[in-house]
């Protein structure tokens, strides 16, 4: 809130509009001989301490005083006229006086006047607002335990803030929408926030937050736990075998699981558009044919339910012959032979162009003619083909013979 100043003697009708020029969030004042006077609004919890300063500037040693709403003097100078202890002096000088009032109420907010003791006299005013936050803070379920798909009510009361308190929902770490009323007593405010949640099994345990924004408090929030009841949910595993298929002559079990708030208490085997076969051992959740047979063949189901209803799950059989996947097995256990062997092959192959190529590159030459043998010595032709065929002769001539 701005500081209006005037004279203390009180303004007059044609002094209005200048007065309200001086409106601002710092109240400054210039008296007629170059002093400022300052002051600043105060915003301060309930129970906390406020503290107001009146300063000068450029100071001419005037008076300060300091006075409450009721125009009473709190302090002249450095001394305090006001009975209330409350309010301390903190500083004081020929610029400030400075002073705290611990315990702040609701009764002390309002306007305290500055007041500088010159010629003429002038004041000017801070105004200390006190902010309250909520007394209590509650959440109201409208059924401490629900039933999955239905939808709860659950309201958040903030009660007696000032100002009027912002509540905002949240379920888990997702923020919710709800629909706020504000009822004001006095100077006081309560809230109270309304949120309609749909609830599914998930939401079971889940934390649901009423949360508080207000200026005089941080992380106000509180919380309740949603409890959801749902029926059951219903899975049928196999066992034995493992893996692989079902054939003839080999066991069977099944195991059926089921979860569920309660609890299912209830729960059994049926085989669907058809009667249990006699040999079938049904002892518990677990399901046993110790000799599968092709009139087996059927659908079996779990049935499981609680207080909530009733869920179940069902098994397909079928019994296959008692070879049947044996001649795929023998299949792939040849193919894999053959291919074994296709691969010896190739790579033998390989091997062996790679040494052929490595020996014919090792014993790569040049050929040589005996033909024209000694002619690259002869002066001429003739000289040469005469060369050529001595050359031969005496190749001839040493021919050795054994006996």
């Amino acid at each position: 809130m701005a500081g209006r100043a005037q004279p203390s003697g009180g303004p007059g009708p044609g002094l209005l509009p200048l007065l309200l020029l001086l409106l601002s969030a710092a109240a400054v004042i210039r008296t007629g001989d170059g002093q400022n006077l300052v002051t600043e609004d105060v915003t301060v919890v309930e129970g906390d301490v406020a503290t107001i300063s009146c300063r000068v500037k450029n100071s001419d040693d005037s008076v300060i005083q300091l006075l409450n709403p009721n125009r009473q003097t709190i302090y002249f100078r450095d001394f305090r006229p006001l009975k209330d202890s409350r309010f301390q002096l903190v500083n004081f000088s020929n610029s400030e006086l400075r002073v705290s009032l611990t315990n702040v109420s609701i009764s002390d907010e309002g306007r305290y006047f500055c007041q500088l003791y010159t010629d003429p006299p002038q004041e000017i005013y801070t105004t200390i607002t006190v902010l309250v936050p909520p007394r209590n803070l509650v959440i109201d379920i409208q059924k401490e335990v629900a039933v999955e798909g239905e939808e709860i009510e659950l309201n958040c009361t903030a009660m007696a803030s000032r100002p009027a308190t912002t509540i905002r929902w949240f379920k888990g770490n997702k923020e919710l929408t709800g629909k706020s009323e504000v009822e004001q007593w006095l100077d006081m405010y309560t809230v109270t926030s309304q949120l309609v949640l749909k609830v599914g099994r998930e939401d079971d345990g889940v934390p649901v937050i009423c949360l508080v924004d207000h200026p005089a408090v941080k992380d106000l929030q509180t919380q309740r736990y949603l409890e959801v009841m749902y029926k059951p949910q219903v899975r049928v595993s196999q066992n034995y075998p493992v893996q692989g298929l079902t054939r003839e002559g080999e066991p069977l079990e099944l195991t059926c699981t089921a979860f569920g708030k309660p609890q299912p208490t209830d729960m059994r085997w049926l085989r669907v558009d058809d009667e249990m076969p006699q040999h079938v051992v049904v002892s518990g959740s677990n399901l046993l044919i110790s000799n599968l047979n092709k009139t087996d063949n059927g659908t079996y189901r779990c049935e499981a339910s609680n207080a909530v209803g009733q869920s179940h799950a069902d098994y397909l059989l079928f019994v296959y012959d008692s070879r049947a996947g044996e001649e795929g097995v023998i299949r792939s256990v040849d193919h894999a032979v053959v291919g074994g062997v296709v691969a010896v092959v190739v790579f033998a192959m390989l091997c062996l162009l790679i040494i052929l190529g490595r020996y014919f590159a090792r014993h790569k030459g040049t050929y040589f003619t005996h033909e024209a043998k000694g002619a690259d010595d002869a002066a001429d032709a003739d000289t040469a083909i005469i060369n050529a065929e001595g050359g031969q002769n005496n190749s001839e001539e040493k021919k050795e013979y054994f006996i």
